[in-house]
């Protein structure tokens, strides 16, 4: 029995020793990768992974599934096939979910990393952002960001490829540059999408610019990129101080405002762009300007155009203070952006204002002569007697020629002769109230103490009676400003005037405005909108300036 045992184990022990000599005789065996998956089977499992994401408890898991889904589907769209489409809109789907998970989770500002979600690995790419963002960004989805329709009129977006972002950062420190940006922070479109390698590999978490990219190339189709042009502005807007600081600006000798007047920039310089420079009014900021902003913006054919500059001034100032300072915000933005100027960009400005902003609008477009030095001094230039300074702080204030490339104006419920308004008691009640200050004031104050015979007497009696303020130079009766009433748009110069008018109304108007305080001799085109005196949020007004702006040659 025990020999019988013994015969069977050294029989098998001899098949194994041929089998083990066979295999050393024969060529090694290949280990076959696994066939590529078509594009719909890419698709169909990357669906199988937002399917399994929503039954998930787990919110990592949850990322997890979403963010496979994602690469899936960019695998499946970069294969192409009928489906690519489909495929392009399941990555978007799935980045959205991701992005709410790692919005919610991670570091508030992003920087180039590896993430872990649920244990696989994404790495995140800042791609063509902004330049004017200033370090790290943080990034809030655009349809989480409320839009005010009283404010905006609507909402401008284009759903696309990816997911439609605001980036957002501190404003940037140390160059001229940075006065162009507001205080509360640098805005930016953004857009985001997961994308991956055919062959696998870590996925891709993508962070552009869509107003740079405008598309995509996935496979061998072109897709347009998601984008939101009015979020940026709206959550800007909504951070701003300049709400509570606009009436401050009037009434409190405009400290507030005095620190961040300037020009500021709602998107990246582009020197090729012509500026729209826009101009609030008495009290006012630029966030009037909400509407027609947004409709620039958010249409293409003017975004790719045109680039707006808003201007933040102290509105109790005299008028011609006014313009003398815009002047001079308007020349320190161009040292900022152009200092060689050879750009593109300064051969044409358009400008914008609304009521006492129109004025200085015109201003900026009129050749003074002599018309308004001798309104107020009854001798030459040569004969004033004072110091150097106030001699030529005097000379800015009341000769000027027209702001090189000024050629477009917009005029919009504007006091060109007056308002009556001040001359009322709210008029007179304000005049106690609004205080302004300046070296140009204080140089006019030393001149009419040392040399009073110099000067018109009307003027005289006008600057003692009431000072000299924004309200003061809107009266009728102020000598100097119904010279500056004479004083057009220069030749080649294209304007256009829009007034309200209200039912109703003793005089004809918009309750602040008289019609035929608004209207200019020589405008292209004078229309009457019914409205008060916001005229610039009335749609029938702004229409008119988005048709003449894409009209224009």
């Amino acid at each position: 029995m025990r020999g019988g045992v013994t015969r069977r184990w050294w029989r098998v022990l001899g098949v194994l020793a041929l089998a083990s000599l066979l295999a050393a005789c024969s060529p090694p065996v290949r280990r076959l990768a696994p066939p590529l998956r078509s594009p719909d089977a890419t698709l169909a499992a990357a669906r199988s992974w937002a399917m399994d994401a929503m039954r998930q408890s787990s919110s990592e898991r949850a990322a997890r599934g979403w963010l496979r889904c994602a690469a899936g589907a960019y695998r499946a769209a970069l294969a192409g096939g009928a489906k690519a489409d489909e495929a392009v809109a399941l990555d978007t789907q799935c980045t959205g979910h991701l992005l709410d998970f790692l919005l919610a989770t991670e570091e508030e500002r992003w920087r180039p990393r590896t993430l872990d979600v649920g244990g696989d690995a994404l790495a995140v790419e800042l791609g063509q952002l902004s330049p004017d963002l200033a370090g790290a960004p943080m990034f809030v989805r655009a349809d989480r960001i409320a839009i005010s329709t009283l404010m905006f009129g609507q909402r401008f977006a284009t759903n696309g490829f990816g997911v439609a972002l605001v980036a957002a950062t501190r404003r940037c420190e140390g160059t001229p540059r940075c006065r162009l940006f507001p205080p509360e922070g640098v805005t930016r479109t953004a857009v985001a999408w997961v994308e991956a390698d055919a062959d696998g590999g870590t996925p891709r978490l993508v962070f552009a610019d869509p107003l740079k990219l405008g598309s995509v190339a996935i496979g061998r189709r072109e897709y347009v990129l998601s984008m939101d042009t009015t979020a940026p502005y709206a959550m800007l807007a909504d951070a701003s101080q300049l709400k509570q600081q606009a009436i401050r600006n009037l009434l409190v000798n405009g400290k507030d405002i005095g620190q961040r007047q300037g020009v500021y920039l709602l998107e990246d310089y582009d020197p090729r762009k012509i500026p729209v420079v826009m101009l609030h009014g008495l009290g006012g900021s630029p966030l009037v300007w909400a509407r027609l902003t947004n409709r620039i913006q958010g249409t293409p054919a003017l975004r790719s155009r045109y680039q707006v500059w808003h201007v933040v001034y102290q509105t109790n100032a005299p008028v011609l203070l006014s313009r003398l300072r815009v002047q001079g915000f308007l020349d320190d933005a161009w040292a900022a952006v152009d200092p060689a100027a050879h750009d593109a960009a300064r051969e044409h400005l358009v400008l914008v204002g609304h009521s006492m902003g129109g004025i200085i609008a015109r201003l900026l477009t009129a050749d003074s002569g002599e018309v308004l030095w001798r309104a107020a001094f009854l001798v030459p230039e040569p004969e004033l007697h004072g110091a150097a300074d106030d001699i030529a702080a005097i000379r800015r204030l009341f000769r000027f020629t027209p702001y090189p490339g000024a050629d477009v104006a917009f005029f919009l419920a504007t006091p060109h002769h007056g308002s009556p308004i001040a001359e009322d008691f709210f008029g007179r009640l304000a005049l106690r109230l609004v205080k302004p200050g300046g070296p140009e004031l204080d140089a006019i104050m030393r001149l009419v103490k040392a040399q009073p015979e110099a000067f018109q007497p009307d003027l005289v009696r006008s600057y003692r009676e009431r000072g000299l303020s924004s309200i003061s130079t809107l009266r009728t009766d102020q000598p100097v400003s119904r010279a500056a009433w004479s004083l057009l748009p220069a030749p080649g110069v294209r304007y256009y005037t829009i007034a309200g008018s209200l039912p109703g109304e003793a005089v004809p108007g918009d309750g602040v405005v008289p019609l035929e305080s608004s209207f200019l001799p020589g405008a292209v085109s004078t229309t009457t909108v019914t409205s008060g005196h916001r005229v610039y949020r009335n749609d029938e007004a702004i229409n008119l300036i988005v048709k003449t702006l894409g009209d224009s040659p």
